[in-house]
């Protein structure tokens, strides 16, 4: 395993969470150099990720001794043998309070989980986002409803178009923001929330399936690649699985987030 990685990510939290997931450790046990700073752009253009560089710190384990039991927790009984030796039997007494804050710590533990109050995270990312859209002055209504992929919020009111943004980038951004805010390192579960504004996620999911379709034909015709504009992870996987039954094309993911782009290639034919 490398001991020095470098990594990108939307923001540099996700870049150092990325090199810490890949190293398997947390932030105590390593170094962070930001090496760029993410750029938003103008309105998704020229927009640049953030750049990081994680080094794992030596751990070095300390030499330690065990200390010897103090004579005064065990009882020890001796007894003679013909052959006049002694044969020491040691009885160590059970420590009664250990045992007890040991179950007090799993108790504490399965009520910790059994506490978990889904309704409670669903109304942290509801309110989220109601004060995100109040910092930028839009009158919202957030309701939520359960899916297969997780908890849809769906936002509405006028001129919602501001927080879709170019191909649903803000609101891309947005959904993950929220995601960050409710969820907390020590919730015992993670609720997977998804933004939605006036069925876009429908609307554009159809848009995306239109156009693989066209692509595909046309790199059958003209038997050349052609290269997508840049997606994100869930409009990629819109259009891989739109062409995964087409037998005369293939399609394969290139480039670095959050400039991942699609290529459309025609099947090399049998010789």
């Amino acid at each position: 395993m490398a001991t020095i990685i470098e990594k990108t990510g939307k923001t540099v939290e996700e870049a150092i969470q990325a090199a810490l997931t890949e190293l398997g450790a947390v932030e105590k046990d390593v170094e962070v150099e930001v090496l760029e700073n993410p750029s938003k752009g103008f309105f998704g253009f020229g927009a640049k990720p953030a750049r990081v560089q994680v080094k794992l710190k030596e751990i070095t384990q300390p030499v330690t001794q065990a200390e010897p039991q103090p004579i005064s927790k065990f009882e020890v009984q001796v007894e003679e043998t013909p052959e006049d030796k002694n044969i020491p039997e040691v009885t160590e007494k059970i420590d009664d309070e250990k045992i007890s804050a040991s179950e007090t710590e799993t108790e504490v533990a399965e009520e910790k989980f059994s506490d978990f109050d889904k309704n409670a995270v669903v109304d942290v990312a509801k309110n989220f986002l109601l004060e995100v859209c109040a910092a930028m002055k839009i009158d919202v209504t957030v309701t939520a409803k359960e899916s297969d992929a997780g908890i849809v919020l769906d936002l509405a009111g006028k001129n919602m178009g501001v927080l879709i943004g170019k191909h649903g980038q803000t609101l891309d951004a947005l959904q993950y923001l929220t995601n960050l805010a409710a969820n907390t390192h020590d919730a015992p579960e993670k609720i997977r929330f998804i933004l939605d504004i006036e069925n876009y996620r429908e609307r554009r999911a159809e848009t995306l399936e239109k156009l693989a379709k066209s692509v595909a034909e046309r790199v059958i015709r003209l038997r050349q690649d052609v290269k997508l504009e840049p997606m994100s992870r869930h409009e990629r996987k819109i259009i891989h699985t739109a062409l995964q039954d087409n037998d005369k094309i293939e399609t394969h993911s290139a480039g670095e987030d959050p400039y991942r782009y699609i290529v459309v290639s025609p099947k090399k034919r049998g010789r």
